[in-house]
């Protein structure tokens, strides 16, 4: 819901979320978490194995560990210690994609692409309700686990600091054409003129 009770249409959603850098100092709330959580569950995922988990992290001295983790000159770090509450969005491996332990596809990982339609649903929600997020996946994943200590087998993929944008978002830059990216039949064939 907007401000005032309006729905959000689907297509301004997706093309108005914008990543998010800079918040207020006004706390998301619990239940504005559990909202945006509960898009994320509704993603799809191979065979329905669901292998997401959300870890919600509030102590800032977890949140700094988790900043910490970020390579060097990250932009996302500023916005990730003075955001309300960071979502660091994890997967359990040799579950998606896999069978007795065994990956089922030529790509290894499918919890990526599983993960990856979780935290759209995630974010798109968030925007939708007036709050700001930023995706950060370039950090050390190792230090990440430890600060907020995932068990094994479960591995943290990317961290997502939350809060209410301190300025409008700017347009974003432009898309490719639809006729640069789509084909028809083959590779060579041309889907859009």
């Amino acid at each position: 819901m907007l401000p005032g009770g309006t729905v959000m249409e689907l297509m301004d959603a997706i093309r108005g979320r914008r990543s998010i850098r800079r918040f207020t100092e006004q706390p998301v709330t619990h239940d504005e978490i559990k909202e945006i959580l509960d898009a994320a569950r509704q993603a799809p995922s191979w065979a329905n194995t669901q292998a997401w988990e959300f870890v919600v992290v509030r102590d800032r001295a977890r949140i700094e560990a988790i900043a910490g983790s970020y390579v060097e000159k990250n932009p996302a770090t500023k916005c990730t210690l003075s955001a309300s509450a960071v979502i660091v969005a994890c997967a359990r491996s040799g579950v998606s994609g896999c069978y007795g332990g065994k990956d089922l596809t030529k790509f290894p990982h499918w919890f990526m692409f599983d993960l990856g339609m979780a935290v759209q649903n995630l974010c798109l929600r968030a925007h939708e309700m007036g709050l700001g997020t930023v995706v950060v996946g370039l950090l050390d994943h190792t230090a990440c686990s430890k600060a907020i200590a995932l068990p094994e087998g479960v591995e943290s993929v990317v961290v997502i600091p939350i809060g209410r944008p301190a300025v409008a978002a700017k347009e974003g830059p432009p898309r490719k054409p639809l006729g640069e990216i789509c084909h028809l039949d083959s590779f060579d064939g041309r889907f859009i003129d």
